[in-house]
């Protein structure tokens, strides 16, 4: 875990993200990597936002279904924070105080890109409550690419009941597809770029081998 850019925890437990528009498959590719590392001998939490504890849980069903305009950009915002919250107190820090390593299918830079870069003005809000309420950054991030309309169709054709964001057509998640590769332009060093429109199996193996290296630099 990450706070003012330097590690934290002092059980090397780490916290790691996978980012992507919906419909790009890094809910595939986290729980892929949560498989491998478990069976190379890691204590592994495979969690997601919003969610990963019971309040967090209770609070996704807000965001995700219903109407497209339910909520107000602002109350969605704090809706996402009140659930991270949860989340943190609840599964990430406790895991991570533990040694083990938490692998979360979206994190922060969610919020960042969905309500901040996809409504730009809204952006300052989003980094002052994250600062104020959450706090920590993850160690590593996996930022899976995926053209938005291939990604848009496949996120639309799950069928979830979970569609609310996809169900705001092509345009949203073009805007959500630039904004998370310019955040990734502007953070090097946490996110890693992993190419979306290759075969899982073939994604699956770039993500494992760009994390075990990842975990034999951070060994002392």
């Amino acid at each position: 875990m990450r706070k003012g850019g330097k590690f934290t925890d002092s059980n090397n437990g780490a916290l790691v993200s996978f980012e992507g528009i919906d419909g790009s498959g890094k809910s595939t590719q986290a729980r892929a990597l949560a498989q491998t590392l478990q069976d190379r001998g890691y204590d592994v939490v495979l969690t997601r936002e919003p969610g990963g504890a019971v309040g967090a849980e209770a609070i996704r069903r807000l965001l995700v279904e219903g109407d497209p305009d339910r909520w107000s950009a602002e109350t969605e915002i704090l809706l996402f924070n009140a659930a991270r919250r949860d989340h943190l107190e609840k599964t990430i820090l406790p895991a991570l105080a533990s040694g083990k390593i938490v692998i979360t299918d979206r994190f922060a830079d969610s919020t960042r890109i969905y309500q901040g870069a996809a409504r730009a003005s809204l952006r300052p809000l989003v980094d002052k409550l994250h600062a104020l309420v959450i706090g920590i950054e993850p160690d590593l991030t996996f930022l899976i690419d995926m053209n938005p309309k291939a990604a848009l169709a496949r996120g639309l054709a799950r069928r979830s009941g979970e569609d609310r964001f996809e169900e705001l057509g092509l345009e949203f998640q073009e805007r959500l597809h630039h904004g998370f590769l310019d955040l990734a332009r502007d953070n090097p060093g946490r996110i890693r770029v992993v190419d979306g429109a290759r075969p899982v199996a073939e994604i699956s193996t770039d993500v494992a081998h760009q994390m075990q290296d990842w975990l034999k630099a951070r060994t002392p």
